[in-house]
């Protein structure tokens, strides 16, 4: 379990002052309503309402083990790659239900792309060839490879590390600049929505940091989800923020969700609070 201070967590407001980004930006409108998901016979998260607003980043926090990971990876299909995984409710994509009847997985994937805990680039690709490698996949064409490489890398915030050195291999970049790499990766296919799971959780504060001002970069045209157990990132990095908890032996559900600075500095439920100052978690 990830151990947070029992002193209180200091926000800075100053960040939090930034409004929310209108409903009308960039990036795709997801909504999840009613979204239910089980291993098994366990239910790890129930009941979840919740709207990610278009070019909006918005942060998922609680304890380990409140089905937040969970939940995220239902946003695009990937929990049912479990084989003892089940799903009920709707997550929509700019309005069109992505389990619908008929449609088809790996699309829903390309559109809401996704980022791990763990960088993985593909070790035996070089740093020009990871960032293209999910177009080959895909199998979608690109007639300006070049032009391609360093528009995912730029907006990666990786471009002027590597532009000599698109050739080598993409194991010898550091965990962060791997990170960014993933992420030129998966802004290859154009995603409507960008998923990241605790991206920041491996990596050194340097790294972290510039992780987070990639994010908030990339926010105008890609609208982000993340997972993070960091309270000072959620409140630096989202729009908004949604608190997840479950009780002893429930499945996780949302105790608030809404605005990052409302959220942060006036919740509505004593949880938040305590949860948000380290008294528990």
């Amino acid at each position: 379990m990830t151990e947070i201070p029992t002193a209180d967590v200091r926000i800075d407001t100053a960040v939090l002052a930034v409004e929310p980004k209108p409903f009308t930006s960039g990036g795709g409108e997801l909504r999840a309503h009613g979204v239910t998901a089980w291993f098994g016979k366990h239910c790890i998260v129930a009941g979840v309402d919740m709207e990610m607003p278009a070019g909006s980043v918005t942060s998922i926090i609680g304890p380990s083990g409140c089905g937040k990971s969970t939940f995220l990876r239902t946003l695009n299909r990937m929990h049912e790659l479990v084989p003892s995984a089940a799903m009920a409710g709707e997550v929509r994509l700019d309005g069109v239900d992505i389990y619908a009847p008929g449609s088809r997985p790996s699309l829903m994937r390309l559109r809401i792309g996704m980022v791990f805990q763990k960088p993985n680039p593909f070790p035996t690709m070089s740093i020009g060839e990871n960032v293209l490698s999910g177009l080959k996949l895909a199998g979608i064409p690109c007639r300006d490879k070049a032009g391609m490489t360093e528009r995912c890398l730029t907006r990666a915030g990786l471009w002027s590390e590597v532009k000599d050195r698109l050739g080598a291999p993409a194991g010898a970049l550091s965990g962060g600049q791997q990170q960014r790499l993933c992420i030129a990766r998966s802004l290859a296919v154009s995603p409507r929505v960008l998923l990241m799971d605790e991206p920041c959780s491996a990596l050194d504060p340097s790294s972290t940091m510039r992780i987070e001002e990639t994010v908030r970069e990339i926010s105008a045209q890609v609208t982000v989800v993340i997972v993070t157990h960091n309270m000072q990132q959620a409140a630096r990095v989202s729009d908004y923020t949604a608190f997840f908890l479950a009780d002893k032996g429930e499945p996780g559900r949302i105790v608030e969700f809404g605005p990052t600075g409302e959220l942060f500095n006036a919740p509505n439920d004593p949880r938040t609070e305590d949860y948000i100052h380290g008294r528990f978690g």
